[in-house]
């Protein structure tokens, strides 16, 4: 039992004697200083109250006090009081700074009691001590004179004048010492740099600050201070007050939002960002009672807060930022505890049948409750009832005996649980209450039948893919549990050309996943489709059916072809260029094709042999032969070439060609439709003009065909354009087309390596995707869109 518990009672014993005898009360104050010897004379007790000295003994006076030690003792013959034991006023009265011992002073016959209220005035008998004996500081070179950094306070269990009064720092240059004064700690000592600083000249300092208490004579303590100097961070955080002010009643729960504080920093990145934190002052460390988010600088309650043994609470915050050299400042916060009623009626659940049926009746008895309340009296009566809209209620057995019964239908795969929440609340003024939760599982029966993520499942296999290939697993779920939700999958016939699904297909029945049991060709089947169906295992079992729709994708099993004039397998080809040639001149030109569709049959043209030629280019996507610079003495006459064209599937597939390229001295000797073009960058020509103008013709011509072409098609197709949206083109920055409707979508690629362009036009061969924009070696570039599958391709010289 506490001292405090001990006095109650003492004084609850004493009161009840009392009210048996006849008595009277007085109170006498007298005051002491701590320390004294024993057999000081505290005061008369008997000419203080006028009390004859010789009935004292007769009357059998004495002291009662609820304390653990006798402090005071009466002489009988004379009526003094008289200090009896040693008083230390920090060890009887800690953290106060009104420190009274309560006795009494007690005659019978008759019974009378005087109560004695005893002062005890505090000496300065302790030294002001730190908590540490060093204390490292991280100062950086480049704060400005005028910084405040704030330093650790020395405790002192005197108060009064013999508490810590001042402080003082070691003589130096650069550091001097601001004692603030007020607030719970009393006065508080801050370091302030009085000069810039520089870490080259002079890195760490030591200090010695020294506390001095207000005794006479004072008493002093020191403690270390190691400064360090470090580089560099130009901004201090600023708090947006230098004071804050919350308030929080007593019985808040851990998690509750006192207030956020806030703290800016002109810096940028890490050296902006803040870290906030609760600085720890004497002996009370405020993380044990307070939680504080140190990024946000949310402070939240994480303790138990009781208003009895703290009313209030003043918290130091540090904000610090996450620079190479951190900086920091602090600011202070004042908790108000607010005072309620103690006492809250108490809720007990005796008896918790769980789960219920989702189909219970109503008045199904689901727990049984007690509640009961530790108070009196009004406070002592309590209600109860059930908190909110839920399938339950009260139903009163006997005074403060309640059953929880079903209220209103249940559905577990509604509401698979309930957390119900009741509240009791006393009678008293202000009225208290508090909350249970209850959570009430509901228990499943076979209600719901299976449903299928999707309505219609579209599945996409390869072409040549592998007989036993696992396609697609087909997902089902059921709402309600266990055997009740346990599927089982079949495959329904749909029979495409006579042909039944189970043929080609096979699915497990557990897992749903479904088996190729043959390799499909794109050519020959492009879709076809069929149903399953999942079902449960209640009783009765409940199905559903999905229909899927299974469609084949073209692969790359096609390799590019070459045209004329170098269409023949093993040949070697010659061409003759003049030895006068320019930088750009036309060659050869290689033309392929490729049987695969979409990507598989968008082909590159690259020179694989010899490695490194300095004197030839290709172009990607035109297979345009030209010269990178001028012919020298020193070139070779002959120049064999290997043109390697690759398709863009994956993997990519191959052809190559050889042209052996013969320079002649005589321009004239040299037989071709083609005509070195010559580049030219300093002057726009007038040939270049009327190639210019040639070009533009062609282009308007050629879209003027397209769009009629596009046109006709969509019209023979689709009947009229308003079943599906709009054609539309799409110009790109690379100078790409791209037409598109609702169904298919055709991409035009030009060449920006040549004068000569070559036309492709692309339908998407497969399912929809998202669109992407493709760049292709050599700088083409084209977008694909993907709609239903199709396999067309168009090439245009």
């Amino acid at each position: 039992m506490g001292v405090r518990q001990t006095e109650e009672y003492v004084w609850f014993y004493f009161f009840a004697l009392l009210t048996l005898c006849d008595w009277s009360t007085s109170q006498l104050v007298y005051s002491i200083s701590e320390e004294v010897n024993k057999g000081t004379v505290v005061g008369n007790i008997a000419k203080d109250l006028n009390l004859n000295i010789q009935e004292l003994e007769t009357r059998d006076l004495r002291i009662v006090s609820s304390y653990s030690k006798e402090y005071f003792g009466v002489n009988v013959q004379t009526g003094i009081l008289f200090v009896n034991e040693r008083i230390d006023r920090e060890e009887v009265c800690p953290n106060t700074i009104q420190c009274s011992l309560r006795i009494q002073a007690v005659l019978s016959n008759p019974m009378h009691v005087h109560r004695i209220e005893v002062n005890v005035v505090d000496v300065n008998d302790n030294s002001p001590e730190f908590l540490e004996k060093i204390y490292s500081l991280n100062i950086s070179e480049s704060q400005s004179p005028g910084d405040r950094y704030l330093l650790p306070i020395a405790e002192d269990p005197d108060i009064g004048s013999n508490a810590v009064k001042t402080y003082k720092l070691s003589q130096n240059e650069h550091f001097s010492l601001d004692v603030q004064s007020g607030g719970e700690d009393g006065v508080s000592p801050e370091l302030v740099l009085q000069k810039a600083l520089d870490r080259e000249k002079q890195s760490l300092y030591m200090l010695l600050l020294t506390a001095i208490d207000g005794g006479k004579p004072s008493r002093s303590g020191t403690l270390k201070l190691t400064v360090n100097i470090v580089d560099v961070n130009d901004n201090t955080p600023t708090f947006s007050k230098s004071l804050y002010k919350a308030s929080v009643k007593e019985n808040s729960s851990p998690g509750t939002l006192l207030i956020k504080l806030n703290a800016t920093d002109l810096d940028e990145g890490l050296n902006s960002k803040i870290l906030y934190s609760l600085i720890k002052r004497r002996n009370s460390d405020p993380s044990s009672v307070f939680n504080l988010n140190s990024e946000t600088g949310e402070i939240t309650v994480k303790g138990t807060l009781d208003y009895e043994d703290t009313p209030a609470y003043e918290v130091r915050v540090q904000a610090m930022d996450q620079g190479q050299s951190p900086r920091s400042t602090h600011t202070k916060l004042l908790i108000e505890v607010i005072d309620i009623n103690d006492n809250a009626p108490e809720i007990a659940v005796t008896s918790l049948m769980t789960p219920v049926k989702e189909d219970a009746e109503l008045g199904a008895i689901v727990a049984l409750i007690t509640v009961s309340d530790k108070d009196g009296g009004n406070n002592g009566l309590t209600n109860c009832k059930v908190v909110g809209s839920v399938p339950f209620k009260l139903k009163s057995n006997y005074k403060n005996d309640y059953s929880l019964v079903v209220d209103g239908p249940l559905d577990r795969e509604h509401t698979p649980f309930y957390n119900v929440t009741i509240t009791a609340t006393d009678e008293g003024s202000p009225p208290l209450s508090s909350i249970r939760v209850i959570t009430v599982h509901v228990s499943d029966v076979n209600d719901n039948a299976p449903q299928f993520t999707e309505p219609v499942i579209n599945i996409y296999v390869k072409e040549n893919s592998q007989t036993g290939s696992n396609l697609y697993r087909i997902n089902a779920f059921d709402s309600d549990l266990d055997s009740n939700a346990k599927l089982t999958y079949t495959l329904l016939d749909n029979y495409p050309r006579n042909i039944p699904a189970s043929s080609l297909l096979n699915i497990n029945s557990e897992t749903g996943d479904i088996v190729s049991l043959q390799s499909f060709n794109y050519e020959e089947t492009k879709t076809f489709q069929f149903k399953v169906q999942a079902t449960d295992s209640g009783v009765p079992p409940l199905s559903s059916n999905v229909t899927v729709n299974v469609f084949i994708l073209d692969e790359n099993d096609n390799s590019p072809t070459i045209l004329a004039p170098y269409s023949e397998h093993g040949s070697v080809n010659s061409e003759n260029i003049p030895y006068s040639a320019e930088a750009g001149y036309f060659v050869a030109k290689i033309r392929a094709v490729d049987a695969d569709s979409g990507y598989n049959a968008l082909l590159s043209y690259h020179l694989s042999e010899p490695k490194g030629n300095s004197l030839f280019r290709i172009g990607t996507s035109t297979g345009e032969i030209r010269t990178k610079r001028r012919m020298s003495d020193n070139d070779l006459k002959t120049h064999p070439l290997v043109v390697l064209v690759s398709d863009n599937g994956e993997p990519s597939l191959s052809a190559t060609v050889s042209i052996d390229v013969v320079v002649v001295e005589n321009a004239a000797d040299i037989q071709t439709q083609f005509r070195h073009v010559p580049i030219k960058e300093e002057s726009f020509s007038d040939l270049n003009l009327y190639l210019l103008i040639a070009i533009v013709s062609v282009s308007v011509i050629f879209l003027l065909s397209l769009i009629t072409l596009i046109a006709v098609k969509c019209h023979r197709t689709d009947g009229s354009f308003s079943r599906y949206s709009a054609p539309m083109i799409t110009t790109h920055p690379d100078g790409s087309w791209s037409y598109s409707k609702s169904t298919q979508q055709y991409d035009v690629c030009f060449s920006s390596d040549t004068l000569k362009s070559d036309v492709v036009v692309f339908p998407a061969p497969f399912p929809p995707i998202d669109a992407e924009l493709i760049s292709i070696n050599g700088g083409d570039t084209f977008t694909r869109t993907q709609t239903l599958p199709t396999k067309e391709k168009v090439c245009v010289p």
